[in-house]
């Protein structure tokens, strides 16, 4: 429930589904700290619905005629200022469209077979600037990471990292919160907020959802470690 001083969560629905869109807009209007300020079946025009509406979160299907969502993600990611984030939702746990839309921007996946207290919580999680994966998602791009070549794996990524910023990286990427890094290391739980803060802005990352990608891409994290 938010505070009298809070605003809350103003979300976008973007699938192409009406029954979706009309569902997900009931269930998210139900909570008090969560509103919809528009939905879309297309995303086609996102940019200019976006800078309309002006949400926090935009959910986002990733399969639509027209425009994608993976594209959709990307004008929005590049859009100037501070854009919204981006929870995308699939029917399918093993979408090839699943790495290219974390790169491009995205902050979240979810399959839509999620229950309505997993939907309103992922939504929280990505307002509050956090990332979120599901863990049949976070499976799957372990997986395709382990199975690639190591010569492909791009090292020179972390050059500019510290080792201790390496070692939260690393937690991070094996799906660790601040707070349990913070045991792991003995480090104060605002330590590990700000060595967050420097990998994101050394790497020129937007979130969490980003440096698990990255931990990966650089070969820092494999599978089975």
């Amino acid at each position: 429930m938010p505070s009298e001083t809070s605003a809350a969560v103003r979300v976008l629905i973007v699938d192409d589904q009406s029954m979706i869109r009309a569902g997900f807009a009931a269930l998210l209007d139900a909570q008090e700290d969560l509103t919809v300020v528009g939905t879309a079946e297309d995303g086609q025009g996102i940019v200019d619905v976006v800078r309309q509406t002006r949400p926090d979160v935009v959910l986002m299907d990733i399969r639509m005629p027209l425009v994608n969502g993976l594209e959709a993600t990307r004008l929005i990611a590049q859009m100037p200022g501070t854009p919204p984030r981006i929870l995308m939702l699939t029917t399918f746990d093993a979408d090839e469209y699943v790495f290219d839309a974390l790169r491009v921007g995205a902050s979240g996946f979810l399959l839509k077979d999620a229950t309505p207290e997993e939907l309103t919580h992922a939504v929280r999680v990505v307002a509050a600037g956090e990332a979120l994966l599901s863990p049949k998602v976070t499976r799957t791009l372990i997986a395709d990471y382990a199975a690639r070549p190591s010569s492909k794996r791009k090292t020179h990524l972390l050059a500019d990292l510290t080792d201790r910023e390496r070692e939260v990286m690393t937690a991070v990427a094996r799906g660790r919160a601040n707070s349990e890094i913070a045991g792991e290391l003995h480090l104060a739980e605002q330590t590990v907020k700000t060595h967050v803060s420097r990998i994101l802005t050394k790497l020129s990352l937007r979130d969490r959802t980003q440096i698990v990608v990255t931990a990966y891409e650089s070969g820092l994290v494999r599978a089975g470690e």
